[in-house]
């Protein structure tokens, strides 16, 4: 007989918060309703983490906090079982729009040798808050990096905003660029596991930003940054990742250094954002034409503003995550871990929403809805869990599941209906009556058999 299941639930106009249930029992007898199957036997994808971005706008609304809401901010994400148990996090190589303003750690104009790199920047507020966050999780986290931009000076356009492009003759520069800020990481006893190539590169915005079109940026991991981390024995220890952009061109994109062996050796996977629709048809071709590739989401956030407290971007957050994992993603991280109330600092005012808001003139933090839809997966589904077959007879329960490492199953069943439904529960020839009310997400964690 299979033990007792463990509900977890979080729903709109009740106090469930990723609250534990009453647990469900499997039965032989199996209920005429729909249903959600889960089939263990069918293997996927391994994933290797969940998580959220530190940002400089992160770093700076923590330190406006007490020790005690410091703590507790560590705590709610890098703690388990108390917390998400986040073990996969992004960072900004140099500034970014969710910075105080612009900086890069070599300002000289024409520093080729980069004798003037230094990331005393950062070690002001955002080290120190990873150095606190890994503490806090009792572990090394794998962190992730990504420039904004280069240097103004590397730049067709003289500055850091506004798109423009690498200078062809600070290629091999900027490769060593990402190889300074790796050492400099790991002196302070943070090593960074992934690097992207650049943050969205089609996106030309008012803020730091830097375009390659997809040949440019197979060029340069072919000619410049594959071989400089190869030269710097970092290569069979760094994941190079590429595109770093949303969903519509991820494919496109993909092709384009992929079909390169001589770049594709160099790169590990493939990053995407959620900004231009779901088109998670793309991630499913992308995976289907590069099996040997990965896939990982590093950005997502509600733009436009803080929207405090509305259900709705958690149910973004619950769908983009559900769907994503259903197409072969193997990681997904979420954008600025905290932000004040104003959804910032952002020296563009580009005000976002983050999972919690911060008060720092209360003292207060608020928990958004979109917290307790990442906890719902974060939490359950761990490092090294493989997805398994989770098959719903309606559309409006959306599902994932996982096998962890330790043997237990986790189920996420979402529905973003202001309809309740019962449902069945499948598992071995066994079912169990479970619900899902209106506008809700539910994990279920069992032992498999």
């Amino acid at each position: 007989m299979v033990a007792p299941i463990q509900v977890f639930q979080t729903a709109k106009g009740t106090a469930d918060r990723l609250t534990e249930k009453d647990p469900l029992i499997f039965h032989k007898q199996v209920p005429d309703l729909p249903s959600v199957l889960v089939d263990p036997r069918r293997r996927f994808q391994t994933i290797e983490g969940f998580g959220g971005a530190f940002t400089e706008a992160a770093a700076d609304t923590f330190y406006k906090m007490s020790p005690e809401m410091q703590l507790q901010i560590l705590k709610a994400y890098f703690d388990l079982p108390a917390g998400h148990g986040y073990t996969l996090c992004r960072t900004h190589i140099n500034s970014c729009d969710f910075s105080l303003g612009n900086y890069a750690y070599a300002e000289v104009p024409g520093d080729v040798e980069l004798k003037h790199f230094s990331i005393d920047h950062d070690r002001r507020q955002l080290i120190p808050m990873i150095k606190e966050a890994a503490r806090v999780a009792g572990q090394p986290l794998k962190l992730i990096a990504s420039p904004w931009s280069p240097p103004a000076w590397m730049k067709t356009n003289g500055q850091m905003n506004h798109g423009g492009k690498l200078k062809p003759e600070y290629r091999d520069t900027w490769a060593r660029y990402y190889i300074r800020y790796v050492q400099e990481y790991e002196r302070e006893g943070l090593p960074i596991w992934g690097l992207t190539v650049q943050n969205e590169p089609l996106a030309d915005q008012l803020w730091e930003s830097c375009i390659y079109t997809g040949e440019e940026e197979r060029d340069f991991v072919r000619d410049h940054l594959g071989p400089t981390l190869e030269k710097a024995g970092l290569s069979n220890r760094i994941k190079l990742i590429i595109w770093d952009h949303n969903r519509d061109l991820l494919y496109e994109r993909a092709k384009a250094v992929y079909d390169d062996p001589a770049a594709a050796r160099y790169v590990w996977g493939a990053a995407f954002h959620w900004y231009m629709g779901d088109n998670f048809e793309n991630v499913q071709l992308t995976h289907d034409a590069y099996p040997d590739k990965q896939l990982l989401f590093s950005e997502g956030s509600q733009e436009g503003g803080p929207h405090s407290d509305e259900w709705e971007v958690g149910e973004r957050y619950g769908h983009n995550m559900i769907q994503d994992l259903n197409h072969w993603t193997t990681a997904w991280v979420d954008w600025n871990l905290l932000l004040d109330q104003r959804g910032g600092p952002n020296h563009k005012g580009n005000y976002c929403n983050a999972p919690i808001l911060a008060d720092f003139q209360k003292g207060t933090l608020h928990y958004q809805s979109s917290y307790y839809y990442l906890g719902h997966i974060s939490r359950f589904i761990r490092p090294g869990a493989q997805r398994i077959i989770s098959a719903s007879t309606l559309d409006d329960l959306e599902t994932t599941a996982f096998l962890n490492l330790d043997g237990q199953i986790a189920v996420v069943v979402m529905n973003r209906t202001n309809r309740s439904f019962n449902f069945a529960l499948k598992y071995n020839n066994q079912a169990a009556l479970a619900d899902s009310p209106a506008n809700s997400i539910s994990t279920f964690r069992f032992q498999a058999e």
